[in-house]
């Protein structure tokens, strides 16, 4: 049987190629095996690529400022023995601020109160803390009848030294300069030696705790006495000591005039001689 060349080269066609068809798909997944390894590895997940912050600042705790309460007429007792413990045997600090407005300190007030609130931050911040420290202030103007009853001037801190009752409070009084004064004044103030300032005996009248008029209930009546005599004008006042001194002298005078004369007194009218003894005429 005789073949033709065409018909060979048709026939080894098809032949060479299945025979190349298995190598060329073990080749191409060898290749699709590589890639997908060399970009699993080589791309990082999302996850892998999250850069965690790391706070190299060594944490330190922040100093907040004293807290400084208002005093007033109906809680300053409250106030002052609200951290006192009933077993305690060191006393709790109190640094108040006796201030004012333009009533009671003519408006010159303004620097002390700004220093004294400033104070609170350094007060604070004192190495070792004074964790019995706390702060308040008074106002004369809103307190008239407060600072009138403990008899207190504006311009000046008081410093109580609070222990539970029956115990005395040690009370310490140190006036400031209400127009340089500064928030170091006060701290300053607060660090010396209690010698430098002016003790208020706790046996004086005007002691706000143990002194007589508070221990006899005295001290708020007398608070509002010189509040009522502070609330009035002196021109009424100069008319009413005018008007009391007039009647006082008009009522001596007539109790002068209206007195019986005295026999041998001057002006009496003159008793009648009798006749010398011997004489005719007797």
């Amino acid at each position: 049987m005789r073949f033709s060349t065409a018909a060979a080269l048709m026939a080894l066609g098809p032949l060479s190629a299945a025979a190349e068809s298995p190598f060329d798909q073990y080749k191409a997944k060898f290749q699709n095996f590589l890639s997908s390894f060399s970009g699993s590895a080589g791309i990082p997940d999302a996850a892998d690529n999250v850069q965690v912050p790391i706070n190299t600042k060594s944490k330190s705790k922040t100093v907040q400022p004293k807290q400084i309460d208002t005093l007033t007429l109906a809680n300053w007792k409250d106030t002052l023995y609200g951290p006192v413990h009933a077993e305690a045997t060191i006393p709790e600090e109190w640094l108040v601020l006796i201030t004012g407005g333009n009533k009671t300190c003519f408006g010159r007030c303004d620097q002390l109160d700004k220093a004294f609130n400033e104070s609170a931050l350094k007060l604070a911040s004192l190495k070792p803390t004074p964790h019995n420290l706390h702060l308040a202030s008074v106002n004369c103007d809103d307190e008239p009848v407060l600072c009138n009853s403990w008899s207190a001037s504006t311009g000046v801190v008081w410093l109580f030294e609070v222990l539970p009752p029956p115990a005395e409070t040690a009370l310490y009084v140190k006036r400031l300069n209400t127009t340089t004064v500064t928030s170091q004044d006060i701290v300053d103030a607060y660090t010396a030696p209690r010698e430098e300032w002016r003790k208020v005996d706790s046996d004086s009248y005007f002691h706000p705790i143990d002194g007589w008029f508070a221990k006899n209930g005295l001290a708020v009546p007398l608070g509002w006495f010189f509040w009522g005599l502070n609330a009035v004008p002196s021109w009424v006042m100069m008319l009413g000591v005018s008007f009391i001194s007039r009647s006082m002298m008009n009522k001596r005078v007539d109790g002068m005039a209206n007195r019986p004369r005295a026999a041998g007194a001057p002006g009496a009218a003159a008793a009648p001689r009798g006749a010398a003894p011997g004489d005719g005429r007797s």
